[in-house]
């Protein structure tokens, strides 16, 4: 005997079809974040538990506003700053745990590893922590975003306000791996193009906690600023052993690369006046204001550009994959692409053929003592960086996905 469906029957079943067609689109219908991070070591500070926080809010705040067919799972891990342990994980991640992005990747080492995994198996890499140019010019591929910052953008900020007051003179102390290689490059260039000069440099290793023998070397150089290439607990402890030497304040120092946790340890007694480029500050307008509280409240300390890239990354990559509704590698890269990006970090921000996320970066000063008037008001805004200015333009990229 054959049945037929009544009309209504039919619309049932066809709508019961569509939609688990639609949600077979997302495998297994669970979408997976890796947060692959420095959870003990000298890039804790300012990537570290605060970037899984920020990722787990990104998580929550995406289910509860969009209400996604699909589950999104995270899972976190130390990479100890060390490109085999990194690059093993992300490949038992992505073979064994079905983890479709890997995200954060503070250091250098540790994201350009990663790169090659990511594209070796077909998954998503957004880095957020590692600051080397590399990472959009030889190293670059089709599966990878750059996004809170990198060495070209802060060096471009920092070197040139410092070399456009008067200080011409230059001597590099610089953490010796990629990350330190390329901030100095990139400082250096922009010190020269503003009528500067190199006088020396040395490179340290990574990480390290004397800095006495390095800094004796800038002292008798004669430079009149010390460029610090490199971060995180590595420009504290220079900071800190510069202003024992007794070496600032007869020279300068300019940290390439600061946070806002590294003011924060080092106090604004020690770091007044100094400047910096940062691609977010959590008191620059209500909507950084807004998240920044409800980041403090689960961290207990007031966000990093890195922190608070993390987020907006991870958001931005859970809504390509919702507007699709597909987590297909390929799929997700061309909607993130074309989508610009608009929230409290990113204002018409913007992710390029070469994977780097261009947005406006920011010139800042360290306020005085007694210019700060509440607890993490450390920054003053000197000059806001176009988001066409603050990066290397697409014609000196060196990514091979760039035709020209």
């Amino acid at each position: 005997m054959k049945f037929k469906l009544k009309p209504l029957a039919q619309a049932a079943g066809l709508s019961l079809l569509l939609a688990t067609a639609a949600q077979a689109q997302v495998s297994d219908g669970i979408v997976k974040i890796g947060v692959l991070t420095d959870l003990s070591g000298t890039y804790s500070d300012l990537a570290g538990n605060g970037a899984v926080i920020a990722t787990k809010m990104a998580i929550d705040d995406f289910v509860a506003a969009e209400k996604p067919t699909f589950k999104v799972e995270m899972v976190s891990a130390d990479h100890q700053n060390k490109g085999d342990i990194s690059s093993n994980k992300a490949r038992e991640w992505i073979e064994r745990d079905k983890v479709d992005v890997v995200t954060e990747l503070v250091t250098s080492s540790t994201a350009l590893a990663v790169q090659k995994i990511a594209k070796e198996k077909n998954r998503i890499a957004i880095i957020n922590g590692a600051g080397s140019t590399a990472i959009t010019n030889e190293s670059c591929n089709d599966v990878t975003v750059h996004w809170a910052y990198d060495t070209y953008a802060v060096a471009n900020g920092t070197a040139k306000a410092v070399t456009k007051a008067g200080g011409k003179k230059w001597f590099f102390l610089t953490a010796d791996y990629a990350f330190g290689h390329a901030l100095e490059k990139d400082a250096s260039d922009v010190v020269k193009a503003n009528g500067g000069e190199v006088v020396g440099g040395v490179r340290h290793p990574f990480p390290t906690s004397d800095f006495s023998s390095f800094l004796l070397k800038a002292q008798s150089s004669g430079a009149q600023i010390i460029g610090l290439a490199n971060a995180g607990g590595d420009t504290i402890n220079s900071i800190k052993q510069a202003a024992e030497f007794g070496i600032t304040p007869k020279q300068q120092l300019a940290g390439l690369l600061m946070f806002i946790t590294d003011i924060h340890s080092l106090g604004l007694k020690t770091t007044q006046s100094m400047y910096l480029t940062e691609g977010f500050y959590w008191d620059l307008n209500d909507d950084t204001r807004a998240w920044s509280k409800r980041f403090f409240a689960q961290h207990k300390r007031m966000p990093t550009m890195v922190q608070a890239g993390q987020y907006s990354s991870t958001m931005h990559y859970l809504k390509a994959v919702k507007a699709i509704n597909s987590d297909d590698t390929a799929k997700v890269m061309a909607q993130m692409k074309k989508t610009p990006i608009n929230d409290f970090f990113a204002k018409n921000g913007s992710i390029r053929e070469d994977g780097r996320m261009v947005h406006d970066m920011y010139l800042m000063q360290v306020k005085t003592p007694a210019e700060s008037k509440t607890p993490w008001d450390y920054y003053k805004v000197k000059a806001v960086i176009p988001a066409a200015e603050a990066f290397q333009p697409l014609s000196a990229s060196r990514c091979a996905l760039i035709k020209k």
